[in-house]
């Protein structure tokens, strides 16, 4: 029996080709800065605005859904991304006023307007569920066609993003959205509209999400109103998995620039994951599973390294230590 599992395992690994892992790496790259783009956009609301907005998977697919019909409708592909990004301001910003001016709970919110996205969706589309975005007609930005064109331009867009949010989030305005997820108790003592913080937060995340939406609709040839079912799943692995390796390496020395440099590695280093999954010939049915699994781990370092350093077992091994080393003087 011993022998006959041997056989298997070896029959298993006889059939794993690292060539073809390696052939598939620019793709998952480029893929992994895509997504990265679309977890700055969850990064401002889930760790400075302190906001749980489900609207992304709504405006992802939003975003997707402008920038292929406006293309294929003969505008400028520039246009169309920007047009894009309008589009998931206004979903952003219907999540805002449901939460602000109705009092509707921040999750419920972004569910209602996720939910009315996708209808939304479906009329931009034309009541097609997909539509197909042909680099040989259309002069894209990116195409899967062109994985080391597409990871340059992946790198651009994450560099003039970062940037931007950079500044932006150190302007006064910024700053006031970054104390209303801090604390909007103070906030709101400190004279700050909260309500207004909260509107512009929400919308700046979600025309991110969106743009990011444009770009791998070009990138995948097509636009599909499903497209963004379980970004947000997506986006929150790339943040967390990003803030464990940015503290692994720069530890006390990360600062804010560090952070959103470290978002788009998480979305890098998520897709590789994925790749390396898939190389390993697991079940493509499964891939919400591993998902599940590969953030419930990131999510788990934090707290399993910081229990491990409160412990009170651990400090008292080290007075324990300490004594002896003590009394052997």
């Amino acid at each position: 029996m011993e022998v006959f599992n041997k056989m298997i395992l070896m029959s298993y690994f006889a059939t794993l080709n690292p060539v073809a892992f390696t052939n598939a790496l620019p793709g998952n790259i480029a893929q992994g800065l895509i997504w990265g783009i679309m977890a700055l956009g969850v990064y401002i609301t889930f760790r400075l605005l302190d906001f749980a907005d489900l609207t992304v998977d709504g405006s992802f697919a939003t975003g997707g859904a402008v920038t292929v019909m406006m293309t294929i409708n003969g505008y400028n592909i520039w246009v169309s991304l920007l047009c894009a990004c309008i589009a998931g301001l206004l979903a952003g910003l219907c999540t805002g006023l449901l939460h602000t001016k109705l009092g509707i709970p921040p999750i419920l919110a972004g569910i209602l307007t996720q939910i009315a996205l996708y209808s939304i969706n479906l009329n931009i589309m034309q009541r097609h569920a997909n539509q197909a975005l042909s680099a040989d007609k259309y002069n894209l930005v990116l195409s899967s066609r062109n994985l080391t064109h597409a990871i340059i331009v992946g790198v651009i867009f994450s560099v003039v993003i970062i940037a931007v949010l950079y500044w932006y989030f150190g302007t006064e305005q910024g700053s006031a959205i970054r104390a209303t997820g801090c604390n909007p108790a103070m906030s709101k003592a400190q004279g700050i509209n909260i309500d207004n913080m909260k509107l512009i937060g929400l919308a700046l995340s979600n025309a991110i999400v969106a743009l990011s939406g444009g770009l791998l609709s070009q990138y995948s040839g097509f636009s599909d109103v499903n497209m963004g079912r379980g970004g947000i799943v997506i986006g929150l692995a790339a943040v967390i998995i990003g803030e464990v390796l940015g503290d692994a390496i720069l530890g006390k020395h990360m600062n804010f620039m560090g952070k959103l440099i470290f978002v788009i590695f998480g979305g890098i280093v998520y897709y590789i994951v994925i790749g390396i999954v898939l190389w390993l010939q697991m079940p493509s049915d499964d891939l919400k599973l591993f998902t599940a699994i590969i953030v419930a781990i990131f999510l788990a370092v934090p707290y399993l390294k910081g229990k491990s350093k409160a412990s009170f077992k651990k400090a008292g091994k080290r007075s324990a230590a300490a004594l002896n080393a003590k009394e052997g003087k």
